[in-house]
């Protein structure tokens, strides 16, 4: 249960980064990425199509259909989300982070599920040792009788390193972003550490979840990039 209400970090993260205007993978991109548990065994699979890119002077809008699917190759939910660039920061909602398949009913998010939080933040291009703001999101639910309320923290946010990593997708030079996660769901509190590697003009090409022990919980890589 706490592997499904608590923030998913691992299987729902994908956005463009873009070292200056209009970089972006072109509209039809296709990046899929393969979600694997902490010995390594495939658990899924998320499939990201850029359906649209808005540019209104200072800001651009990007637009993804995320399809996500289980260990079997079934599809378990489909959302649009969107993320912005402002000037040299990318944007975007937290709620992109929650497993939503876990919450549908019929195929869909019932009004009942309310899903709050900040912006996470990235810069376009970051330097080693800088720091980010934290980000949180907040989900609450009424599933028939169970009431139910989640909050995550993602903090001390700061990027380790700029590095060139090799994935199935290829090779790409990256930073190096950590921070550290905590959670509360039904009364039961977690926390672990995340570690995400962001290539411009791609998005995410690889991340990592720690639990607090600093144990690999799982692991998301980029295998595929088509344009």
């Amino acid at each position: 249960m706490k592997r499904i209400v608590v923030l998913n970090i691992v299987l729902c993260i994908s956005f463009v980064l873009s070292a200056q205007k209009g970089l972006f993978p072109a509209q039809g991109t296709v990046m899929t990425y393969q979600n694997f548990d902490k010995k390594g065994k495939s658990v899924g699979k998320n499939v990201y199509l850029l359906e649209s890119i808005a540019d209104s002077g200072n800001k651009i809008s990007v637009t993804y259909m995320v399809s996500s699917y289980d260990e079997k190759d079934k599809l378990t939910f489909s959302d649009r989300i969107t993320m912005e660039q402002v000037g040299d920061k990318m944007y975007f909602d937290m709620s992109s982070f929650v497993n939503k398949a876990a919450f549908q009913q019929d195929g869909e998010i019932p009004a009942s599920v309310i899903i709050e939080g900040n912006g996470m933040e990235i810069p376009v291009i970051g330097e080693a040792s800088q720091t980010l703001p934290d980000a949180d999101i907040t989900i609450t639910a009424e599933m028939g009788f169970i009431s139910m309320k989640m909050a995550t923290k993602i903090t001390n946010r700061r990027i380790e390193a700029v590095e060139d990593i090799t994935v199935p997708a290829g090779t790409f030079s990256c930073m190096k972003i950590s921070g550290d996660v905590s959670g509360k769901a039904m009364g039961i509190s977690t926390s672990g550490k995340n570690i995400q590697w962001y290539a411009a003009g791609v998005g995410m090409v690889k991340s990592e979840s720690y639990d607090k022990k600093e144990n690999l919980i799982g692991y998301t890589i980029l295998t595929s990039l088509k344009k």
